[in-house]
């Protein structure tokens, strides 16, 4: 048994860990534990104080005496915001207090995006522009080229939550673009764990979502590989990144 473990921000669209866990059909167990979000905002100054290494730290401690070989922060906005460094500290810190490996959804699409073997990627994210502009630029500093970025200006994660497939359908066909590779929906508020093989069958590319990838960085930390078709190309490959 593998045991995975995740500190999500309040409570949202946090149903997709049980239906992945479910989908991966093997002997993973997803463990997650809700943070503090503070003020639910998808404004800078909250996003960095919903993501502060105390926030974090506070409930790790759950996830250790749950066995977690692993333990990802699922929280895009709450990641990225911090800006390329300020992301790495919050990871290095985290994995310090938690001892293990850790991560974060913003990393995790770094990585997954490296998997797939591609560059240039299209951003279909909930958030406002400014905000969404924000996670361009974290991908930017990791190496790879931004060719649409589109903010559907919601402002809370709990609006966020409240779409269905066919807002998160038409969130793809808005933001994609046809020099990109992989479209990327940031947001672990989306649920999108239903329904990415019709996100992949509309715009007939690989995409790649919050709680997807969140997962996969923890299999990937975790040092285990799962086939599972149902969530996506990501999850049909051989894997490409090393830790």
């Amino acid at each position: 048994m593998t045991a995975l473990g995740f500190l999500y921000p309040g409570h949202s669209g946090e149903d997709d860990y049980p239906r992945i866990e479910q989908l991966l059909g093997s002997d993973i167990r997803v463990d997650l534990v809700h943070t503090d979000t503070g003020e639910d905002t998808h404004r800078a100054d909250a996003l960095l104080d919903m993501g502060s290494s105390a926030r974090l730290a506070a409930d790790v401690e759950e996830l250790r005496h749950a066995g977690a070989e692993a333990v990802v922060w699922a929280c895009t906005s709450g990641s990225f915001a911090h800006g390329w460094d300020g992301a790495h500290e919050q990871v290095r810190a985290l994995a310090a207090t938690a001892g293990m490996p850790a991560s974060s959804t913003s990393f995790a699409f770094a990585h997954a995006v490296r998997e797939l073997r591609a560059r240039r990627v299209a951003i279909g994210a909930t958030y406002p522009q400014d905000v969404a502009a924000l996670f361009a630029d974290f991908l930017r500093a990791a190496g790879l080229e931004v060719v649409a970025v589109r903010g559907a200006g919601v402002g809370t994660a709990a609006e966020a939550a409240t779409w269905g497939e066919a807002e998160v359908l038409a969130l793809a066909r808005s933001a994609d673009h046809p020099d990109a590779e992989v479209l990327l929906l940031p947001g672990t508020a989306l649920h999108t764990a239903a329904c990415i093989p019709a996100l992949e069958k509309e715009v007939g590319k690989p995409v790649l979502t919050a709680n997807q990838v969140t997962v996969w960085e923890a299999l990937r930390l975790a040092d285990r590989r799962v086939n599972a078709p149902e969530l996506g190309a990501l999850f049909t490959r051989e894997p490409l990144v090393q830790a």
